[in-house]
């Protein structure tokens, strides 16, 4: 079973996601401080993470960019989740490293298809 490690300050966010990716088949786990993810996927070693941008610090790009310095998570997939819709947040996610990028408000079948695509 694929893991995936949810980061967002927002619990109302890392709980409809947690519920919509273990409908899925997938084990989701959330952190709700950014400053503890780095830590926490050293831990369980996630297949994928889904990032928000707008945190406490560090923020989802500079998370990003940690976690693809980190030898051990520099090809694991990151999609970032969020309500930033602008270009200009989009390519600095991109240019962090992020491999997919979904607006909040977001379909939850779109969602899906973007983890899957990611976790082949």
């Amino acid at each position: 079973m694929a893991k995936i490690l949810i980061v967002d300050d927002d619990k109302q966010a890392t709980t409809l996601l947690e519920k919509v990716l273990r409908a899925e088949g997938y084990e989701a786990i959330s952190v709700n401080d950014s400053s503890i993810a780095i830590q926490a996927a050293r831990s369980i070693n996630p297949d994928l993470f889904l990032l928000d941008l707008m945190m406490p610090p560090p923020d989802g790009f500079k998370l990003c960019r940690m976690l693809r310095a980190d030898p051990s998570f520099t090809h694991t997939p990151i999609i970032i989740v969020t309500a930033l819709d602008d270009a200009d947040s989009k390519i600095v996610a991109y240019g962090a490293g992020a491999n997919d990028y979904l607006t909040k408000p977001f379909h939850i079948d779109e969602l899906a298809n973007r983890v899957k695509a990611l976790i082949l």
